[in-house]
């Protein structure tokens, strides 16, 4: 009887099933799309639940603020998470290969979601309803360390050179697609049900929804991963996973450029998302679908913007790109955020340009971070890049921006933001870190 493990046997067939099959490049840029717009939309149904929901069902012990900020707490779990998924799901990828590291990673996601979506309130459990929430939401935060591919690595290492911004941009569709598709299903269920049963059980059905279209996503990704083409383009482009300790040894400097340069994007990323939302929800008598409406069009602009984003970066350079948007972030954050003060047309106009900045620096910041790291190190080090600037970037930024906007006023909230775009300016300046190494 073998006594290899059943996730390996269980990859060696498939690769056996797929064996002939040939790995294209769109082939992998419909891998990572699908993939992440199914990791966004995850994303972004726990953020929007984070604001209509949990304060109400979870938090009901505590005023709407308090009951916000606690929920937004709790949203920060999975970005400190995330680095530990990335050390634990690349062990077993360098034991078990990457379709048991990616099955894995994304039943773990996709069970957390499901269960979140079963959550007892807490006049049901009491102080029990919170600690469950933190747990999965730290089992969100590990899964989504493990989701981590490649694919948008190898897709940006096999980029034609006078394209290499067009490949970027493509994994950074997923975010824009995710918010839109969240965002009008929660329209539709705060429209169509009254307000106890949405906080019944109206709200659980986002999460089943999720979990269905990470199988979806699983199997998308899967079919490339288990494929001996997909194996050999890694092995070619030195794509290996390397250990976590000897990673950060060894390129632990361009682990931290390559972390801040991205922080202006990461954090417009939630104050154009979830923060506005809070602020909208808690401090004016707008219904939640009209605002979340606003956002399904401000995502709209953005996936335009995030696509334009590859043209204009192939034609000014990709560094130029960012650092125009990083300063162009710092006045919007100056100006804008007064914006959400006033009547519709105000918070209309804050999302609309809100994503079309964000789709413009968001499209490039991360999407040629395998280039810049030494030959070996790329796969690792990429992910570890990706770890720590949404921890840095965006896992507080709800938590400070609505802090100080609701006891500083809304000015203070823009100047978080611009803190961001300072720290880009100041890593594009000092660090090159955007730049290719011959491979």
């Amino acid at each position: 009887m073998s006594s290899q493990p059943a996730s390996v046997t269980a990859e060696q067939d498939a690769r056996q099933i797929h064996a002939h099959d040939h790995v294209s490049p769109g082939d992998i840029a419909i891998g990572v799309i699908i993939g992440r717009t199914s990791e966004f939309f995850d994303f972004f149904v726990y953020a929007i639940a984070s604001v209509i929901v949990f304060p109400q069902t979870i938090f009901s012990f505590a005023d709407p603020l308090t009951a916000t900020l606690w929920s937004f707490g709790i949203f920060a779990l999975a970005f400190i998470a995330r680095p530990f998924g990335t050390m634990i799901f690349t062990a077993i990828d360098r034991t078990y290969g990457k379709g048991a590291k990616l099955t894995l990673a994304l039943l773990l996601l996709g069970t957390s979601t499901v269960l979140m979506g079963l959550l007892p309130q807490y006049e049901t459990v009491g102080a029990w309803a919170v600690v469950m929430l933190a747990a999965l939401r730290i089992g969100q935060g590990l899964a989504l360390g493990g989701a981590w591919d490649g694919l948008a690595s190898l897709l940006a290492l096999n980029a034609p050179r006078n394209k290499t911004g067009v490949y970027a941009m493509v994994p950074q569709l997923g975010a824009p697609l995710g918010l839109l598709v969240a965002a009008l299903l929660f329209v539709f269920l705060v429209s169509s049900l009254s307000a106890q049963d949405f906080l019944d059980w109206g709200w659980r059905y986002p999460f089943f929804v999720a979990f269905a279209i990470n199988v979806v996503a699983l199997f998308a990704r899967l079919r490339i991963v288990v494929t001996s083409e997909y194996e050999r383009l890694f092995l070619s482009r030195e794509l290996q996973p390397t250990s976590f300790r000897e990673t950060i040894a060894k390129e632990g400097s361009t682990i931290i450029a390559g972390a801040f340069v991205p922080l202006a994007s990461f954090a417009l990323f939630h104050m154009v998302t979830v923060f506005p939302l809070s602020w909208v929800y808690l401090y004016t008598d707008e219904a939640p679908a009209n605002f979340l409406l606003i956002e399904a069009i401000g995502a709209c602009f953005g996936l335009v913007a995030v696509y334009l984003s590859g043209k204009i970066s192939d034609a000014i350079g990709r560094r130029t790109l960012l650092m125009l948007g990083a300063i162009a972030i710092g006045i919007f954050a100056l100006v804008a955020p007064l914006l959400l003060s006033g009547d519709t047309l105000g918070e209309l106009t804050y999302m609309i340009v809100g994503f079309i900045l964000l789709g413009l620096s968001f499209g490039q910041c991360s999407g040629a971070a395998a280039s810049v790291f030494a030959p070996g190190y790329r796969y690792v080090g990429s992910a570890i890049v990706s770890d720590l600037a949404w921890l840095f970037g965006a896992g507080f930024a709800p938590l400070a921006a609505l802090v100080l906007s609701s006891y500083f006023g809304l000015v203070w909230g823009g100047i978080y933001l611009l803190s961001g775009a300072i720290c880009t300016v100041l890593a594009l300046r000092f660090v090159k870190v955007l730049e290719f190494r011959a491979n």
